[in-house]
């Protein structure tokens, strides 16, 4: 348990001499989601999972914010005594690790964003009342869930502010800019078809926005474009994520 605020982080590190690698989860997801993929890497790289705040293992805080996601990946990294790392993120991950990548270019070796990190304006009002009806109609039902780590120790208004959040961070306005200063590797790993809450073709016209990502900086390409849908790239397209990383580390050519 990783001590950070005013909460305590779950990580799991396997240690060794092998790059390392942190592996940052989707909004309301656990580190075990990671396992397929970590199995595939092998024992060679050292893996750095952990749970996000009021997820997992991890404990409660009064601070869900994203900024807050943002600097636990340095408490995580510095608890462990890690200086650079290669980051990974899936969904909310993916921005986390844009963030993260873009602040600091002298400790990121890269970044692989699987299915996450698009700059497309795509929370709108009716958006936002759409999202807050959907987290008010699951409340009844995380709190069953909240005993086997499969859903977050929080609010159904948390949620949905968090989500809130994430649209207006994902905005093209937002992540444009951040994605434009990124300047070391960075590959994608896009899926296909719908999302949770998503309708119709919306999540495939969000993907679309790599078109001017990847045309604007030469460090960000799409690695793979996979059939699995956003809610199981993890589990179904694991082998496009792992080539994305080695993809990356071997762009990278750093000591460590």
């Amino acid at each position: 348990m990783v001590p950070v605020d005013d909460t305590a982080l779950a990580v799991t590190d396997t240690g060794g001499p092998g790059i390392p690698v942190v592996y940052l989860n989707g909004q309301f997801a656990t580190q075990g989601y990671w396992r397929r993929v970590i199995a595939e890497l092998g024992p060679r790289w050292r893996h750095i999972t952990y749970d996000e705040r009021a997820r997992g293992r991890s404990k409660r805080s009064a601070d869900y914010s994203f900024e807050a996601a943002v600097r636990d990946v340095d408490a995580v990294l510095a608890a462990r005594g890690v200086d650079r790392a290669l980051v990974v993120g899936w969904s909310y991950g993916a921005v986390v690790a844009t963030h993260w990548a873009a602040r600091n270019p002298e400790r990121a070796l890269g970044a692989v964003l699987v299915d996450g990190a698009y700059p497309y304006d795509w929370l709108d009002e009716a958006m936002e009342q759409r999202i807050r009806r959907l987290f008010r109609r699951l409340g009844w039902f995380m709190p069953l869930l909240r005993p086997t780590g499969l859903a977050p120790r929080m609010t159904a208004e948390q949620q949905a502010d968090s989500n809130i959040e994430l649209g207006r961070l994902s905005r093209e306005s937002e992540l444009s800019p951040v994605l434009d200063d990124i300047t070391v590797p960075v590959r994608y790993v896009v899926a296909s078809g719908t999302s949770f809450g998503s309708r119709g073709d919306e999540q495939e016209q969000i993907r679309a926005s790599l078109e001017t990502v990847t045309a604007r900086n030469t460090n960000i390409r799409i690695s793979a474009k996979v059939p699995a849908n956003h809610g199981a790239i993890l589990k179904k397209d694991s082998l496009a994520v792992t080539d994305a990383v080695r993809e990356v580390a071997d762009l990278d050519q750093a000591p460590y």
